[in-house]
């Protein structure tokens, strides 16, 4: 038991800011932040456009198997919810972008 066990966490967070310094000089390259926001933005906006697609598609085996109608209809809602979700966080990513090309110009 001399021995200490060392304690790991789910997600780690390093005590220096993460990505908002660079490594060495602690200036924040910004077009470097904006194109990751656009990148974020456009999966998030892909991930609206599926959600969507596999509630539409849900809704359409609904109407084509009454016997297990229930069941389509639960997955439909879900796909619906998670679809304006991934819409919510490529709106988040794109005033994120603006925010951060809005810095790295002045």
């Amino acid at each position: 038991m001399a021995e200490e066990k060392k304690h790991h966490h789910l997600f780690h967070r390093h005590k220096d800011g993460g990505e908002e310094e660079a490594s060495a000089g602690g200036e924040v390259d910004y077009d470097k932040k904006e194109k990751h926001h656009k990148h974020l933005g456009q999966l998030g906006g892909l991930g609206a456009i599926a959600a969507g697609a596999y509630a539409i598609h849900e809704k359409h085996k609904a109407k084509k198997d009454p016997e297990n109608a229930h069941g389509h209809k639960v997955k439909e809602e879900v796909a619906a919810v998670a679809a304006l979700g991934a819409a919510g966080f490529a709106f988040h990513e794109h005033h994120q972008k603006k925010d951060a090309k809005k810095q790295g110009q002045s």
